[in-house]
């Protein structure tokens, strides 16, 4: 085990990003048994072995508390469980995400062309009988597997204004983002572009008269670049055909999206291995890039990481769906937490082990919850 000064400060990076983070109950107490930091601290530690919950979070603290004051002091022990569930209704879930992003951006890098795509979830668990469930629009890195950030909305249709308040929260330059049908919008479009950066965007019926010219514009002009990519698994064969057309004088809607260079056309055949049942869909999209069918067509694909990578792992891994929290921000908050878990999960690449098994082994093993929050 290293010794105690080591481990504070291979904690620093965490104290430095979430420092800034308001203490809401400096608002109506002067005084406090438990510090902020060592609440957070406690949290993402039980969380990623396997904690779901302020009783057992609260448990684990119990248990771990010598092993949590070689990072922070904890002079006055673990806090309730009631203490950690009021805490967490109060904390601005905006202050705390913009330190969660401050953070994510500490531990990773960024490569020119990475795919981030930008996708909407809704927080089941959230809803009571005089409020909604929550919505969180997520950025997810795709080579990186770490989501980004998030942006809370009160339903899904309110995605078109979180998705620029999202997009400001981040450093994307060189990046290309992906965003389903929702954010197809000029606005949307110019401020990827503002930023240095490039979009495709999927285009459906809530742009009907751009969707209809791409359609039309397929069958008056041939592709410029084609590509069939096919993949196997989860029980079933999927054929991808990529077409692209850069040429868009027959676009009649061309110079109202900023930095238009390419229409996309993706004709997927899917065909079930149990049933033999064979489904045909068509999908079309608008990008500023102007790249070859094979290359579009990988970062389409790569599109669908988020819901595959981090949502599925978010309601498989952490049961985020089946989380009952209900009062003021701790839906929201607690989604950081599992988030932050997931991506110190994904950083720790000494084991092969899948991520059930590493947080299995972060709660049996403290030397190994130190290296996987140390990553």
């Amino acid at each position: 085990m290293r010794n105690s000064n080591s481990l504070r400060n291979s904690n620093s990076v965490f104290s430095s990003s979430f420092s800034s983070l308001p203490d809401p109950r400096r608002t109506t107490k002067g005084h406090f048994h438990y510090p902020l930091d060592e609440i957070l601290f406690l949290l993402i530690s039980a969380v990623l072995s396997g904690a779901q919950g302020w009783v057992s979070i609260n448990t684990f603290g119990k248990f771990k508390l010598d092993w949590l004051a070689q990072y922070f002091p904890y002079e006055n022990g673990i806090p309730s469980h009631d203490v950690l569930g009021k805490v967490f209704a109060l904390i601005d879930p905006f202050a705390f995400n913009t330190c969660f992003s401050h953070w994510i951006n500490s531990i990773s890098k960024r490569t020119d062309g990475e795919v981030i795509s930008i996708d909407g979830k809704t927080l089941c668990g959230s809803a009571s009988q005089s409020r909604k469930a929550f919505h969180l629009v997520s950025a997810y890195a795709t080579q990186n597997r770490l989501c980004l950030a998030q942006q809370c909305v009160s339903e899904k249709s309110n995605e078109i204004t979180a998705i620029p308040a999202l997009l400001d929260m981040l450093a994307i330059e060189s990046c290309v983002i992906t965003i389903d049908a929702m954010g197809c919008q000029r606005d949307i479009a110019q401020k990827i572009i503002d930023k240095n950066a490039d979009y495709i965007l999927m285009v459906k019926d809530n742009q009907k008269s751009l969707r209809q010219q791409i359609e039309k514009v397929f069958t008056l002009e041939k592709p410029s670049h084609s590509h069939t990519q096919t993949d196997m698994g989860h029980g079933r064969a999927e054929k991808r055909q990529c077409d692209i057309i850069n040429t868009l004088k027959f676009l009649d809607d061309r110079s109202s999206w900023p930095g238009l260079q390419s229409i996309v056309r993706i004709k997927s055949e899917r065909a079930e291995k149990k049933t033999g049942k064979i489904t045909h869909e068509t999908r079309y999209y608008i990008s500023s890039l102007n790249k070859d069918a094979a290359q579009l067509n990988a970062k389409i694909r790569q599109y669908w990481a988020i819901e595959n990578n981090l949502h599925w792992s978010l309601d498989v891994l952490f049961n985020e769906d089946t989380l009952l929290m209900k009062s003021g921000n701790s839906a929201v908050n607690f989604a950081i937490v599992n988030k932050m878990a997931l991506a110190l999960l994904e950083k720790e690449k000494s084991t092969k082990m899948s991520k059930p098994s590493k947080r299995l082994t972060a709660a049996l093993n403290d030397d190994y919850r130190s290296l996987v929050l140390n990553c």
